[in-house]
């Protein structure tokens, strides 16, 4: 059985609103891919969840797995996870907690 990805009320898939948000503020295309790969690996660990159904709890539980399983970050790496953070409060329907 194939999991249903929730969508846009416009039908978009949420790593093209992402796409979306990050080219709204005329950042780099390698940005806006490393982003894109930060959120998919947030929906990863998080089962396949659409940021929409998540919040504060949930990129913090992601957080802390990223800073002991893969024993810290970098800079560049503690960017994307801010970056993150911001873009998916931003989504349509997203929880704001």
């Amino acid at each position: 059985m194939q999991k249903v990805t929730p969508q846009h009320p416009q039908g978009k898939k949420i790593l093209d609103q992402v796409s979306d948000a990050i080219r709204l503020k005329h950042y780099s295309y390698r940005t806006e891919q490393t982003y894109r790969e930060w959120v998919k690996r947030y929906i990863l660990f998080h089962n396949k969840r659409h940021p929409s159904e998540m919040g504060a709890p949930e990129v913090q539980a992601f957080l802390s797995h990223l800073a002991t399983e893969k024993k810290a970050l970098g800079p560049d790496e503690q960017k994307a996870v801010a970056r993150l953070r911001e873009i998916t409060k931003k989504l349509p329907n997203g929880r704001k907690s």
